[in-house]
């Protein structure tokens, strides 16, 4: 290499600039080939790389190729990878999929594997974490194209599939957008991508409540029960009560209503109602709406995309394949879940039911839902009204009749907010639990024991997991615990088990839930994790709504890897604290009593 050219290199080194790069280009045209100049130039261009200079390390390389008489195959691989992370990180992501071909092309020539190939997964869970969401979006819109096509990651670094990493991130996009009022350019955002999600176009519509839109004449509205205050839950803790940290929930409890719209749409699944340019959705036009995070169009089972903003959401625009002249609604977010049903679902059976819901109507539900679901309605239903299961598509109703949830029950809190305890009104689901044993009794099914022992199984469930169950059934069942799988068996005969019962351990799960049939004075001993903010006012207000008596046995958290919701987490608790709690409430039992 001639000192001349050395000393040019050493400046570009030095330099580290695009004029430096401009000389030793000018001074490479009078040098020969020579594997060794390429070396100095490959190693120039490995140092950019390490300084974080792509676009001075693509040139390097570049150089390189120019230099080499062997080696030309490699260095123009390493250059044009070198230029397409240099296109990420300008923002400059158009011409990067032309490249991708290059990219194959060129690891073909040089004979390489792809290994150090840049990785969009990589570059794309980067920006993710950084918070620029728009490049990593285009990173992984890149990668899915290198899977696609080139047989790149299949995944991200989180496990998602693009497709829905794509739908998500747009989302976050969407409620900044949402915000500042900026719908139409969160419309345009999603024009872009939307496709590759399977999501049709959006529409902005006006976040309103029920009552609201009766009073702009565009529903017909009627309290069932009026607006009311209700006590507060005493809540019982076998160890000294703990310093909660979840809110309280209100005591001011809203009106019990039955609403009907004429021509809205509506999609299975989820709780979502438009009529017209309005969406309809008592806990998205709640006065709190800033502290909730709403669900719908965000959880796998969604059959639209949609964001929720201060005033408005963009929801998909259906196309509409079902229409149903008229239905009550029975179907929603979270239908097919025990402890949703009982809590947000069934209430409006009370609505339905009322003399001025007219007959005929059928109860419309999702189709997704155990059957057990449906028992529970015939139970309830005192019309004879027929049922229709909704398929996940969109449908245009005739005439959509609702019914509100019973309480304010936020599905989930803004991230830095404490969870909200809902407590739920004891005249409601005393009513619920009056019609299910009265139709019970009718049918025979309630037996006249008032002394069983029920241990409730979790064993079927892969969240919220009692890891010890089986020592804590070994030590119960010489107390004369009987241990109850409720999924194995029919609605009724639960409430027959549960009613039959005087002393219930179990998770504080949605198993409990039959609690509510319990006789007045049984006692439940109800365990669970260490998660302070976990809803324990919902569970007391909602059962000793029937006359139970709940009280809490907290055990160890077991931490797990992974992303899992605090209220989910496994735990376990010790055996002999659970026997000596059951010692505690076999002690406060009431003498036997029939209801």
């Amino acid at each position: 290499m001639r000192e001349a050219f050395r000393q040019i290199l050493m400046q570009a080194a030095q330099s580290g600039t695009a004029e430096g790069l401009d000389v030793l280009e000018r001074a490479l045209s009078e040098v020969e080939r020579d594997d060794v100049v390429a070396q100095h130039l490959a190693t120039l261009g490995l140092r950019f790389e390490g300084e974080d200079k792509v676009s001075s390390a693509a040139r390097a390389y570049a150089l390189a190729a120019r230099a080499t008489r062997t080696r030309a195959a490699y260095y123009q691989l390493v250059a044009l990878r070198a230029r397409i992370v240099e296109l990420v990180r300008c923002g400059d992501f158009d011409p990067i999929e032309g490249l991708l071909d290059e990219l194959r092309q060129a690891n073909t020539a040089a004979q390489d594997p792809g290994q150090a190939d840049p990785s969009f997964v990589d570059l794309g869970w980067e920006y993710e974490l950084s918070g620029d969401v728009e490049r990593a979006v285009r990173c992984y819109l890149l990668a899915r194209i290198a899977r696609d096509q080139h047989g790149g990651e299949p995944r991200t670094k989180d496990g998602d599939t693009f497709e829905l990493k794509i739908k998500n991130l747009r989302r976050l996009q969407f409620d900044d957008l949402l915000d500042d009022g900026r719908f139409d350019e969160a419309i345009a955002l999603h024009a872009r991508t939307g496709h590759v999600h399977g999501s049709g176009p959006l529409a902005a519509y006006q976040l309103v409540n029920t009552r609201t839109l009766a009073e702009a004449g565009r529903a017909r509205y009627t309290e069932i029960l009026p607006a009311r205050r209700i006590a507060a839950p005493n809540l019982k803790f076998w160890e000294p009560p703990p310093p909660l940290t979840s809110e309280p929930g209100d005591l001011d409890v809203p009106p019990l209503y039955l609403a009907f719209i004429d021509e809205a749409r509506a999609f299975p699944r989820s709780n979502v109602v438009i009529k017209d340019d309005m969406l309809v959705y008592d806990l998205a036009a709640h006065p709190r709406r800033s502290d909730i995070l709403i669900q719908d169009g965000v959880n796998l089972d969604q059959i639209m995309m949609a964001a929720f903003g201060a005033t408005h959401a963009l929801v998909e625009v259906p196309e509409i394949v079902h229409r149903v002249e008229a239905g009550l609604m029975m179907f929603g977010m979270q239908s097919r879940n025990y402890g949703h049903w009982f809590g947000e679902f069934l209430p409006r059976m009370l609505c339905f039911n009322d003399p001025r819901c007219p007959d005929g109507i059928p109860l419309c539900i999702d189709d997704h839902m155990p059957s057990t679901h449906e028992e529970i309605l015939a139970l309830l239903d005192t019309r004879n009204r027929p049922v229709i299961k909704l398929p996940a598509k969109a449908v245009a109703f005739g005439r959509l009749g609702m019914a509100p949830v019973p309480a304010f029950f936020p599905f989930e809190m803004r991230p830095g907010r404490p969870f909200y305890d809902t407590v739920w009104p004891a005249d409601v689901f005393a009513a619920i639990r009056r019609q299910i044993l009265d139709r019970a009794r009718e049918r025979g099914a309630l037996s006249r024991r008032s002394d069983r022992r029920l241990f409730i199984s979790r064993k079927a469930f892969t969240q919220r997991v009692l890891v010890n169950e089986e020592a804590i059934a070994d030590r119960l069942r010489p107390l004369g615990f009987e241990v109850i799988y409720p999924e194995t068996l029919s609605f009724l005969e639960q409430v027959d088990i549960f009613h039959s019962a005087a002393l219930i351990v179990g998770s504080s799960n949605s198993g409990l839930n039959n609690t509510l049939f319990c006789r007045p004075g049984c006692q439940v001993l109800s365990m669970i994790h260490e998660e302070l903010g976990f809803n324990f006012r919902a569970y007391t207000s909602y059962i000793e709504s029937g006359g139970a008596q709940i009280t809490f046995l907290r055990g160890q958290t077991i931490h797990q890897p992974g992303t899992v919701h605090p209220f989910h987490v496994s735990y376990s608790v010790d055996p002999s604290k659970v026997v000596a709690a059951v010692a505690d409430l076999a002690a406060r039992l009431p003498v036997p009593a029939h209801d």
